[in-house]
């Protein structure tokens, strides 16, 4: 709900703006929405007053044209909808209509009311980009386009309707240079306008220009509502930096923040629910700080040669036929592999369980199991009919960012490297999950393919 790209006020005071009853236009929504991603404080209190105008007994249509606009603020788009439809009938309160209904995934609806809010007065750019961005969310990429293209030159230099044109480029698959310029331009007339930073996300994502990709998805997300998208492309670029804690908080962001009346919620829900829990084991399996220099302490121990060591002459030829030079060689050795060697006794094995016990090491702490050796299954050479299908790129399996980002690590290129390869062998790829090996094995059903081995 963005009219023009002045600075927001450093601080806010959502109350005066929301509950008084002067003048109230898109410049308060800008600022209340870029409070919403800079300050915790801001939320509390959009929540509270929101609460107070919900609880008076008698609202006037302007107070509802507010409450309306702070239940959008807070995701909560079908209460919204039913606020403002009971407001003044301005520009605004017709706008922040037709955005509640986008969120909905009323299209018609949500066109209508952009239409009959620019006939009020309400910024043309701004209207002309959410019908794009409606019809675009709905999958109608050229009636988005016709739109656009239908624009007033007054409205074709707006942050808006560049970011608008931008996030139809990316989904049309126009050429980059020109979808980048297009979006860089609508940053640099508003530097947080969200739709055009999240799309040069995208386009940074997809060139492996992580660094970029990062900062882009955290400034779009400084203006509210918070996107889906936007929270799960960020959370995996976080994982591939082993930055677990920081890909959980994205995710839980959707788990605990989406509306329940949000479209597509449940989806959204589902895949944030399985990366957190990907991220939740990948971030298991690293060792803290503390962990880490336990671990360089035990190395170094390891190493320590036992002639260091005050030992009676018995013991000490005993280990030296056995082969044993250092207190790692002795910790891998089992008790009874000691005792078996000639002329090692009791008191030459008290000996040595002393010695190790002074550096924190036990007798065979790190000794091998014996296991027996399967035997590795031999990979059946693919028929003639199935030859063409493993020549196949990868990518013809549609797989998630995750997943396509892990067989790149792996050097894998087409279906045929990757039947070859085995469940074990993926999980092996960091941040490569349960979740990508089941998402792998249906890609691969769906062409009657298997796994090695499975």
């Amino acid at each position: 709900m963005q009219a023009s790209a002045s600075s927001p006020p450093a601080t806010i005071d959502v109350r005066e703006l929301l509950a008084a009853s002067g003048p109230f236009g898109p410049d308060d929504v800008r600022a209340i929405a870029d409070s919403l991603g800079t300050s915790p404080t801001t939320h509390r209190e959009l929540r509270l007053t929101v609460q107070d105008l919900q609880s008076s007994a008698e609202r006037s249509p302007a107070a509802s044209v507010r409450l309306g606009v702070g239940l959008y603020l807070l995701g909560r788009s079908s209460e919204a909808a039913a606020a403002l439809k009971s407001g003044d009938g301005s520009a605004l309160s017709l706008f922040a209509l037709g955005l509640a209904q986008a969120a909905l995934g009323s299209s018609a609806e949500a066109r209508a009311s952009f239409e009959a809010a620019r006939s009020a007065g309400y910024p043309a750019a701004a209207c002309t980009a959410a019908i794009a961005n409606t019809l675009r969310a709905a999958g109608q990429l050229e009636a988005a386009a016709e739109v656009l293209d239908a624009a007033g030159s007054e409205e074709t230099d707006s942050a808006e309707l560049l970011a608008a044109r931008g996030a139809v480029g990316v989904e049309s698959g126009s050429p980059v240079e020109t979808v980048f310029a297009v979006l860089e331009k609508a940053v640099a007339v508003d530097p947080g306008e969200p739709l055009a930073l999240f799309c040069l996300g995208v386009l940074h994502d997809r060139m492996g220009n992580d660094d970029e990709a990062i900062e882009c998805y955290q400034r779009s997300l400084q203006r509210y509502p918070a996107t889906v998208g936007a929270l799960i492309n960020l959370g995996l670029l976080y994982e591939d930096r082993d930055e677990f804690s920081k890909a959980q908080d994205c995710y839980r962001r959707i788990l605990d923040g989406l509306p329940l009346d949000a479209p597509g919620r449940d989806e959204a829900v589902a895949r944030a629910r399985l990366f957190m829990k990907d991220s939740t084991a990948s971030g298991d399996r690293l060792l803290d700080e503390q962990e880490q220099r336990q671990r360089d302490r035990l190395e170094q121990i390891m190493v320590l040669p036992v002639s260091d060591f005050e030992l009676s002459v018995r013991s000490r030829n005993c280990l030296a036929k056995m082969g044993i030079q250092t207190l790692g060689d002795l910790a891998r050795t089992s008790e009874a592999e000691v005792l078996a060697s000639k002329n090692f006794g009791e008191t030459s094995l008290v000996e040595i369980k002393e010695m190790l016990a002074s550096k924190g090491l036990s007798l065979g702490q790190f000794a091998e199991p014996t296991t027996a050796i399967e035997p590795q299954q031999a990979f059946a050479e693919p028929i003639e009919e199935e030859t063409e299908i493993h020549g196949l790129p990868v990518t013809e399996l549609n797989l998630s960012v995750r997943a396509r980002k892990c067989t790149t690590k792996l050097g894998i290129t087409t279906i045929g490297e990757l039947v070859r390869r085995t469940g074990e062998d993926l999980m092996e790829c960091k941040n490569f999950g349960v979740t990508s090996l089941n998402e792998v094995r249906e890609r691969l059903a769906e062409r009657g393919l298997k796994l090695r081995g499975e």
